[in-house]
């Protein structure tokens, strides 16, 4: 089977959520383990990953050194944190394969994200991202021209825009490398988030993309049979914090859309995996949401929250 797996910042970083260089190489080093094993058994897998803590790092060396010299635009950020994470996962999945006597090739590849320029979110940014600095700090940054706002006793923080990805732009290389045999580790954050001109040409702007949601259109566009959202829970819960909590298992799309018109799911943590597990679902694929230790078991005997059609969608 062709199958997406979006990995989540648990396979980035620390389990205390730290981003040193070492603590990134050891996570995507174990995170690589539980990959090669769903190479090894057989299946074509695409990669896609957070870059959230990355980009964090990026921006506060913004911050600290914008009296010397000029902050680097958000797009830039991504493009770097694709292109450094992107080689760490070869370094760490090249070797796993190996191990397992998998010859298969693997490429990374910075990646683009077609947004639409008038989407609402450009008029109206409520994205945070970086860390909370207090007004004088903020205000350097504003000059530099970057929106941010005041959040009271926390201090000031920055806010961007966060569009609706509409086309991952090197779909047809991520396509023929695919077909070729390649592991393809592709769309990091979601893709550099790129506008249309009305010359055609295209423009880096600064927006966050939400990465699930690309994993989500990219699976559809490639044809995956399956999207696996990787996380750090085995399943997705419902009646969370209750007494009632319980874990979902294989669920129909409608009883999904049912659990989040009912605010099951919260807009900071599970809500988006949820509405791009349900968005790849409606387009005839099965989504799942698990950890990414169970990621092979997903495939092979669809543990996790299983979201798929059923006749009565």
């Amino acid at each position: 089977m062709r199958v997406l797996v979006a990995l989540g910042g648990n396979a980035m970083t620390a389990p205390d959520g730290s981003a040193h260089p070492a603590d990134q190489v050891r996570a995507i080093t174990e995170a690589m383990e539980h990959v090669a094993e769903l190479v090894a058994a057989g299946h074509e897998v695409v990669l896609t990953h957070g870059n959230g803590p990355q980009v964090g790092n990026l921006l506060v060396k913004n911050e600290v050194s914008a009296h010397v010299v000029p902050p680097v635009p958000l797009d830039w950020c991504g493009a770097q944190t694709q292109g450094t994470i992107g080689f760490t996962i070869l370094d760490a999945l090249e070797p796993a394969l190996a191990r397992r006597d998998v010859a298969r090739p693997v490429a990374a590849l910075v990646t683009r994200t077609l947004v639409d320029a008038e989407d609402p979110h450009f008029r109206e940014p409520t994205k945070p991202v970086g860390r909370y600095l207090p007004a004088d700090q903020a205000q350097q940054m504003i000059e530099h021209g970057q929106q941010w706002e005041d959040r009271g006793d926390r201090g000031w923080r920055r806010v961007v825009a966060s569009p609706s990805p509409v086309e991952v732009l090197e779909l047809h290389t991520i396509r023929t490398l695919v077909g070729s045999g390649h592991v393809v580790v592709a769309a990091g954050g979601g893709g550099i988030p790129v506008v249309r001109e009305p010359d055609g040409s295209l423009r880096g702007v600064e927006a966050v993309i939400d990465k699930d949601l690309t994993a989500a259109l990219l699976a559809e566009a490639l044809a995956c049979d399956i999207l696996i959202i990787a996380t750090d829970v085995d399943h997705a819960m419902v009646d969370y914090g209750t007494p009632q909590e319980r874990p979902l298992g294989f669920t129909s799309l409608a009883q999904m859309r049912a659990f989040a018109e009912a605010g099951q799911f919260a807009s900071g943590s599970m809500g988006p995996k949820v509405d791009a597990a349900m968005r790849f679902a409606a387009s005839g694929g099965r989504s799942i949401i698990t950890s990414l230790e169970h990621i092979t078991d997903a495939v092979e005997r669809e543990f996790g929250t299983v979201i798929d059609t059923s006749p009565e969608d």
